[in-house]
């Protein structure tokens, strides 16, 4: 069993995960306050891992959201709305002599990566040739995979593979499409976005219209990307993706505004994912009409993330044992 870490901006998981099958145990979940102070953001981690009954000289995983820098464990936040208390610390010696039972090791990796991988090996684009994830909370986070590696250069990948180093407008990208711009925009600090959601099902037509325009957008900005990269599917995941009836027609619109069109955007969680066929190393699978030249049936399906939310945890115990 591999312990893992999943910080996110309002709460850090903790748990076991065995990756013969996939399975998560020993789940423990923290609410975590990204603008408080250096030593309340680690020793809510701390306190979150010392809950795992895990053996002194584990080597752990942990996903956590950029800017940071993976291979020394040092955080990068400036300027991007959390966690700026961390800016230049080192997460990883911190964790290395704080957590009860010592590690061996502490490996990290973005958690859009984690997300994507963990959807991709045993989740719901298992099998995907060519995979985009986007993750949607407090920040926007994006990952490219091509024959199961995260991508971080090429046709359609942003800067950095961060879609939210783009722009809306000449605006970046967050300050559109997250948590605080949809609040902003919606103009009551009484509620969140769940609230929104409720609403507009409710018939709210100010809701419905927020959301609508914030998921339209962007689409408009991935779309592209998706054609360019020559993604078949996309996966969606976050806090802000949990009201998936209100995200999916939305971002559907966006996507075929953006020149990539999904087969079927409202396909839920549980559906089977079809496999991309096989082909060569580097094939790049054709636009609209989504056949091929000899005929074969190319899909390009948006998919929610699984229900169990556990992607992120279980790409993390695989760069752990990496």
């Amino acid at each position: 069993m591999i312990p893992v870490l999943e910080i996110g901006g309002t709460h850090v998981t903790a748990a076991l995960v065995d990756l013969r099958d996939g399975r998560v145990t020993s789940r423990t979940r923290r609410p975590l306050d990204a603008d408080g102070d250096a030593e309340d953001i680690l020793g809510t981690v701390r306190r979150c891992a010392d809950g795992l009954p895990v053996p002194p000289g584990a080597r752990w995983g942990v996903a956590v959201p950029g800017p940071f820098d993976y291979a020394r464990g040092v955080a990068l936040f400036r300027g991007v709305g959390r966690f700026d208390a961390l800016y230049g610390m080192n997460v990883r010696a911190a964790l290395l002599d704080g957590l009860r039972q010592r590690p061996g090791d502490v490996v990290f990796l973005n958690d859009a990566h984690a997300f994507l991988t963990g959807e991709w090996s045993a989740g719901t684009v298992r099998g995907q040739r060519r995979a985009v994830g986007v993750t949607l909370g407090t920040g926007v986070g994006s990952a490219f995979l091509a024959d199961g590696r995260i991508c971080d250069s090429g046709p359609g990948i942003p800067p950095e593979g961060r879609i939210d180093l783009t722009e809306i407008h000449g605006r970046p990208l967050e300050d559109t499409v997250s948590r605080r711009a949809i609040l902003a925009r919606y103009g009551d600090p009484a509620t969140d976005v769940h609230g929104i959601a409720g609403r507009a099902r409710a018939g709210e037509v100010r809701a419905q219209r927020v959301l609508d325009d914030v998921f339209t957008r962007l689409g408009v900005v991935l779309g592209p990307r998706m054609v360019a990269f020559g993604a078949t599917a996309l996966v969606v995941g976050g806090s802000m993706a949990r009201p998936w009836d209100l995200v999916a027609p939305a971002l559907s619109t966006g996507l075929v505004t953006g020149g990539w069109t999904p087969d079927d955007s409202r396909a839920d969680a549980d559906s089977p994912t079809p496999e991309a066929p096989e082909g060569p190393a580097g094939d790049v699978p054709p636009g609209p009409g989504h056949a091929s030249a000899d005929g074969e049936r190319r899909t390009r399906t948006v998919k929610p993330a699984g229900p169990a939310g556990d992607a992120a945890l279980v790409g993390a115990a695989r760069a752990a044992v990496a």
